[in-house]
């Protein structure tokens, strides 16, 4: 069983920079992919970015902006969110890939979901 809990979240201008921080309990931390999605109103959920033993993987839209990165020693994976605009606002949820070490780009590829934190970014 893995536990995610978010944190971070919350308005921010256009422009603007968040920091959404991810912290996992388990012993085997380091082992897992980790990811993060979204969820804009009336929209689906969406793949923002991975994280792996062997590299990272962005959506298209946000690639140059949001930085993944993850402490093992800490057990924690973090979203840096820079140049933020009205478009990124949504629901952020980390998630954790239990059942092998490589990135996955849909939902159904991850076993354990944190309950969600808001990014509103104002124009």
């Amino acid at each position: 069983q893995v536990q995610l809990v978010e944190s971070g979240g919350g308005l921010v201008q256009a422009g603007g920079s968040l920091r959404l921080s991810c912290a996992a309990s388990g012993r085997t931390f380091s082992s897992y992919a980790m990811g993060w999605f979204r969820q804009a109103p009336g929209k689906n959920r969406e793949f923002v970015a991975g994280i792996s033993w062997s590299g990272t993987s962005y959506a298209d839209s946000v690639k140059g902006r949001f930085t993944i990165s993850r402490d093992n020693a800490k057990n924690t994976v973090s979203l840096q969110m820079n140049s933020l605009n009205p478009e990124d606002t949504a629901v952020y949820y980390c998630a954790a890939r239990t059942r092998g070490p490589t990135i996955a780009t849909s939902q159904g590829g991850y076993d354990y979901w944190g309950q969600g934190t808001q990014v509103t970014v104002s124009s």
